[in-house]
């Protein structure tokens, strides 16, 4: 057969597709609508590492910190940074306060000048947060004037909460508060991330495998819709004296124009959710539209990808279905459907993932391609073999009721319409079940109960230095909400001696407030107690001894 008579047949088959009246354009019509719901969730997925990598690019390029340099002198193109992050009900906000101290002073990406004293840019999300009702308590503690918004290019998603503001004399604050003194932004140190955790990028994986098999489940069931219809069609082709492969050729063109179209559907689809994508946060993740560019060669895999599939399926569909000009055909009872193929999809998902077992961590690494492609089979399998379990179990229905005699019979003649309805579900059900059964599985691992006793307390607070501690501990006491306050000093104490001196902690607080740490014989004003022992005991030298 010459690929002439292949593209004619085809293309035959593309014009009996919307070449059919009303009842053409709405079979064409669900069938694109179907493929390009499956096509816009394809090209979501290829744009999700895109958009993971420009979030990291833009997090290394925004970074202030210097934790590999060495200080740096003042100079005309220094700048200093003092974190002033907060939290606002479970969301962070990432708050940054700048002083240039030269000309040359670089500016932070999204800004185009630095904010004066008392001023502050902030982010589109922060500015309407603090603009409603829900942000007066956050308003209270941001006493800035709003001047400017952070640009794009500053801001890692669409939905990130922060601001910068302008301040003086942070250089004497510099030993007392996080922050630093830089003369560039950005680090190449992150950029240059570490390897994942071999149990991560297994979850990965099998997370984007369960989300794209039922896609690819849904795909294959749309480019048949009305396929008992199109039989009798391609029935009345042979009736006017085409042949039984011409006659498939002529269907899969028909299914080739639906998923062409579905295609053209499915990039407008995914175009308006990529708009739509800056006002949703997921997971505390958001992201720009800019964000959301596909892989150009994921992208045109998909476009080659869609309408191939959309050809074999309808080709292999009716590759148990012999098409004659009266049609009689679909009125007898289909061949059993065998058993032993569908039983060697899961079975050799099983043999592939075997290997696998007890890999990862520090067992060892894994085969990322075993594990993906195990999962597919048996994810395949399923839907393999659930036609085989509905065929299998609607043979041995029996009596009943008018009603259940026509439904059972319907889908003892025909079962397999009902089978390709659910399994979609099938496949994401069992996805389901084994992200559950593989998150149960190493929840151990990376899950512990802490020996905090939050009966006790429930929030701790750093003050800063410059802060009197009885004042500011009765301010929380006088805050709305607040029951207990327990205020304690910390200092450190050193022999003094050489710079390799030995440094104990020591904590002060009255006798109510040290007992809320320790156990105590006895306490009066002017005690001193020793610990040795504890998990944090920074006195190998024994330098906390009587007297």
């Amino acid at each position: 057969m010459s690929a002439g008579q292949w593209g004619r047949d085809l293309a035959m088959g593309a014009r009996f597709a919307f070449a059919g009246g009303r009842e053409g354009w709405i079979r064409a019509l669900l069938t694109a609508v179907g493929v390009g719901l499956g096509v816009a969730l394809l090209l979501l997925t290829t744009a999700v590492p895109n958009a993971l990598a420009e979030r990291d690019r833009r997090e290394e390029a925004r970074s202030d910190h210097t934790f590999s340099q060495q200080e740096i002198p003042k100079a005309d193109n220094t700048l200093i940074v003092l974190d002033t992050d907060t939290t606002f009900r479970d969301r962070d906000v990432r708050g940054r306060m700048l002083e240039p101290e030269g000309p040359r002073a670089p500016l932070p990406p999204g800004l185009a000048e630095f904010p004066a004293k008392g001023e502050m840019a902030v982010s589109p999300a922060l500015k309407e947060l603090l603009g409603s009702d829900d942000g007066k308590l956050l308003r209270e503690r941001l006493p800035y004037r709003i001047t400017g918004t952070i640009g794009e290019q500053g801001l890692i998603g669409s939905q990130e909460l922060a601001y910068f503001t302008g301040g003086q004399g942070l250089a004497d604050r510099l030993g007392s508060a996080s922050g630093a003194r830089i003369d560039r932004f950005g680090n190449a140190d992150l950029a240059a991330s570490d390897p994942w955790d071999p149990v991560l990028l297994l979850l990965v994986l099998v997370v984007f495998v369960v989300l794209l098999m039922p896609v690819a489940v849904f795909i294959a069931a749309a480019v048949r819709f009305g396929g008992e219809r199109r039989d009798r069609r391609l029935a009345a082709l042979r009736l006017v004296g085409s042949d039984s492969r011409m006659t498939r050729r002529i269907a899969a063109g028909e299914a080739l124009a639906g998923s062409v179209l579905g295609l053209v559907l499915g990039t407008g689809f995914f175009l308006l959710g990529r708009q739509l994508a800056a006002s949703f946060e997921v997971f505390r993740v958001s992201v720009f539209p800019s964000y959301l560019n596909p892989s150009p060669l994921l992208a045109a895999l998909v476009a080659l990808a869609v309408p191939t599939a959309a050809v074999l399926v309808t080709l292999l569909a009716l590759r148990g279905v012999v098409i004659e000009p009266l049609g009689v055909v679909r009125t007898a009872r289909p061949a059993r459907r065998r058993l032993w193929w569908r039983l060697l999809l899961p079975l050799g998902g099983l043999a592939l993932l075997f290997p696998m077992v007890g890999q990862g961590g520090d067992e060892g690494t894994f085969n990322q391609y075993l594990v993906v492609g195990g999962v597919m089979l048996l994810l395949v399998g399923v839907t393999a073999l659930l036609p085989w379990v509905v065929e299998t179990v609607v043979a041995r229905l029996g009596s009943g009721g008018v009603a259940w005699q026509l439904a059972v019979r319907r889908l003892q003649l025909s079962s397999g319409a009902a089978a390709r309805m659910v399994n979609g579900i099938a496949v994401a059900v069992a996805g389901a079940i084994a992200l559950q059964m593989l998150f149960a599985g190493v929840e151990g691992t990376y899950t512990a109960a802490t020996r905090y006793d939050v009966s006790r307390a429930q929030m701790q607070v750093h003050v800063p230095d410059d802060l009197e501690l009885a004042s500011t501990a009765q301010k929380f006491r006088d805050t709305k909400g607040v029951r207990k306050v327990t205020a304690m000093g910390e200092t450190y104490l050193s022999d003094g001696r050489s710079d390799t001196d030995a440094i104990i902690q020591v904590t002060v607080g009255d006798c109510a407030t040290l007992r809320e740490v320790a156990t105590l014989p006895s306490c009066r004003d002017g005690d001193v107690f020793a610990v040795h022992g504890g998990e944090y005991d920074t006195d190998p030298a024994g330098l906390a001894q009587p007297g």
